[in-house]
């Protein structure tokens, strides 16, 4: 018996996706929950195991192809349904069910067409032409859902321009919101007709960006008027000739794509198919960027899943080109023999004299905080912690922590059970003023401020009061490596009611964070330093001694919490860290 594989739900709002890489052929067995295919939608990029034990036996859908979830994926059986086929009514019956599910194959095309009733011969052909999003005007390219809450986006960069030829699914744009960045996929192939939204403009969810046709549709427009097209037809001599010319035009791009392969050095074969297939699916804008730098693929190493390359894989390979081109550093012809010390190489930014476009996520983050502070009564109180016995407890247990939680035990997790512990006592901090009313939220949902390439996200750690110590360092660890390698979707950075922001992983002391409205808090943690310090010893004397201590400075909202409300959060946060009774939490 065959069993069908379905598209699942990849996340909320996701409808659809596209499958990048199948990990097995027809005729291979495959076990339950093994990879069956590789899928990646705007959001994720994900692995679909297989519900069944069995032989695939019907790839429906093919690499490259988008599929809708809930679609028909694969067929998977025992291996035996060829020859039970035919054996009995009910293998009639699915085969008759079977095709009509493929009323598009060829072989249904010829009954549909003998049993069109006379006099609507033409109809289907309509319906054919309206259903391609309006033939001679093109397809239109609208702009998609882009996560939960997200009304609009920003158009970045084109991908295209006016006049060139686009493939299904190759990226067409750039996109970019307050929460994520993305690629606007093709949906059909052919030629861009028209932009509709040019770079830096806005555009709502549902809105047209661009127009896409087959390239002929101004040809194609009088063609309802007879007079005009028998006037355009050209005559039985001119015919011959026009297709020589349609037959020349239409080898030239590749021609000129062969010379151009044939003239290009070796090494700069980006886009050669032995670099493509060895480094598994690449996408048409990683090969355009890669070949574009002189990057050859098959040196690339994919972060992506599955080893997949993507353009930032690229843009490290084309920054290390760049490092190595300008290492020869002007160094002294005759440096003196005995010298001491080298004198140390200042590594000058390639930015440094330059301009640039003030990107998408400045723009947001700068409108945020100035609205912030414009609508809050800000300010911020700090206090100084011993955390000695915090890192005495992590030095003990950070190794068998980590092969038995699989997460690194950072100072993080400490910090913030403190935190989330004070906002359970101090609900004044874990609030939003909403008009006259105060809103004390019934759940801890902690945004963990990271810092990226990109620029600043803060990703959500959804219930931290429910979770434990090992529970808040592998939710730590996974949206911290998220935030990195741009994985972040929209819903893991929504919901926050209380944000920590470890300005001191940069060497700070102390810092005086902004608070992000609609919350009413933020903790800040300074770096930790040794250094001597007052301490009172078993008999009670006070006596001086090398300590690890830091900074925790909370900014926060004067019309809703008090400075009274801010020492108190703080202290009870000292008061716990400086005890460290953190042992059951680490198996001690």
């Amino acid at each position: 018996m065959s069993e069908t594989v379905k598209m699942p739900a990849l996340g909320e709002s996701v409808t659809e996706g596209t499958v990048t890489r199948w990990l097995k052929s027809v005729g291979d067995t495959v076990e339950v929950d093994e990879p069956l295919l590789e899928v990646s939608t705007d959001k994720v990029d994900t692995e679909i195991p297989s519900p069944v034990a069995g032989t695939i036996e019907k790839i429906l859908v093919e690499e490259d192809e988008d599929a809708e979830v809930g679609a028909d994926l694969v067929i998977i059986g025992d291996g035996s349904g060829s020859e039970d086929s035919g054996s009995d009514d009910s293998g009639a019956d699915q085969s008759e069910e079977k095709g009509e599910n493929l009323a598009d194959d060829e072989t249904t095309a010829p009954s549909t067409a003998q049993e069109t009733p006379a006099g609507e011969a033409e109809k289907p052909a309509e319906a054919e032409q309206d259903s391609s999003g309006g033939s001679a005007e093109g397809q239109e390219v609208t702009m998609p859902a882009l996560g939960e809450s997200v009304t609009e986006g920003t158009v970045t960069r084109w991908l295209k321009e006016v006049g060139e030829e686009v493939e299904v699914d190759e990226p067409l744009l750039e996109v970019s919101t307050d929460k994520v960045d993305t690629e606007i996929p093709s949906p059909v192939a052919g030629t861009l007709l028209e932009i509709k939204v040019g770079e830096d403009e806005d555009a709502e969810v549902g809105a047209v960006l661009a127009i896409v046709g087959s390239g002929d549709a101004a040809a194609a427009t009088p063609a309802d008027d007879s007079s005009e097209k028998a006037a355009e037809e050209p005559t039985q001599e001119e015919k011959p000739k026009q297709e020589e010319e349609k037959a020349e035009q239409a080898e030239a791009p590749a021609k000129e794509e062969k010379k151009q392969e044939q003239s290009a050095p070796a090494p700069q074969a980006a886009d050669s198919v032995s670099g493509a297939e060895s480094s598994g699916y690449v996408t048409p804008l990683v090969r355009k960027m890669a070949a574009d730098a002189g990057v050859d693929l098959s040196s690339v190493k994919g972060t992506g899943l599955g080893g997949r390359i993507r353009k930032q894989d690229v843009q490290e390979a084309i920054d290390a080109q760049k490092s190595a081109t300008e290492a020869p550093a002007a160094a002294p012809s005759q440096a003196p023999a005995a010298a001491a010390k080298a004198a140390p190489t200042v590594e000058v930014s390639s930015k440094r004299g330059t301009e640039e476009k003030m990107p998408r996520i400045r723009k947001v983050i700068g409108q945020r905080m100035v609205e912030s502070l414009h609508g809050m009564a800000q300010l911020t109180t700090a206090v100084e912690v011993d955390l000695t016995r915090i890192a005495k407890l992590r030095a003990r247990a950070k190794e068998d922590f980590a092969a038995r939680e699989g997460a690194k035990l950072t100072y993080l997790p400490f910090l913030m059970m403190a935190a989330v512990e004070a906002l359970k006592v101090y609900p004044q901090l874990n609030s939003t003023i909403e008009g006259d009313k105060i809103v004390y939220h019934g759940a801890e949902h902690i945004g963990m401020a990271a810092d990226t390439e990109r620029g600043l996200v803060v990703p959500v750690i959804k219930n931290a009061g429910d979770l434990n110590l090992a529970g808040l360092a592998r939710q730590i660890g996974d949206l911290g490596a998220k935030a990195k390698g741009n994985k972040l979707v929209p819903d893991d950075l929504q919901g926050a009611t209380f944000t920590i922001t470890n300005t001191g992983s940069g060497g700070a002391l102390w810092d005086t964070p902004i608070v992000p409205a609609p919350q009413v808090g933020i903790l800040g943690t300074g770096t930790i330093t040794k250094r001597p310090a007052v301490v009172q010893n078993a008999e009670g004397d006070d006596t001086i001694a090398i300590r690890s201590m830091m900074y925790l400075f909370l900014s926060y909202d004067h019309r809703m919490v008090d400075g009274g409300d801010a020492a108190r959060f703080l202290t009870y946060m000292k008061k716990r860290l400086e005890e460290g009774a953190f042992e059951a939490e680490l198996g001690l």
